[in-house]
């Protein structure tokens, strides 16, 4: 991932709605939600689901695809990976030893639970 991109993902990331949106459909995985389920959800009317729901499509975080009449959104794995790689790629490289800082996060207790 090149510094452009990762700058316009975060951006797209800033924003109360877009997060919550984007960490619902990262817990759907590949199957993804349709809009109406995303809006219900979120609590969201589609106006607004629609615009922070662009916002995240131009970033590259989310896929779209058409199922009948229906828009299916769901997480793209690889970019996240890919943000998650650039932000986390040189780690301690001019450090002699922080192992224990570069791990990752322990999830949380409501993920433990899942």
């Amino acid at each position: 991932m090149k510094s452009k991109q990762a700058i316009q993902a975060l951006a797209a990331l800033a924003h109360d709605y877009r997060l919550e949106i984007y960490r619902l459909l990262i817990r759907q995985g590949p199957k993804g939600l349709s809009a109406g389920a995303i809006g219900e959800k979120i609590g969201l009317v589609p106006s607004s689901l629609t615009f922070h729901l662009q916002g995240l499509l131009r970033a590259g975080l989310i896929k779209r695809v058409r199922v009948s009449r229906r828009l299916i959104y769901s997480a793209d794995f690889n970019v996240m990976n890919g943000l998650v790689g650039y932000l986390t790629d040189e780690c301690c490289v001019e450090s002699a030893s922080c192992s224990p800082a570069c791990e990752p996060a322990h999830p949380s207790k409501k993920s433990k639970a899942a």
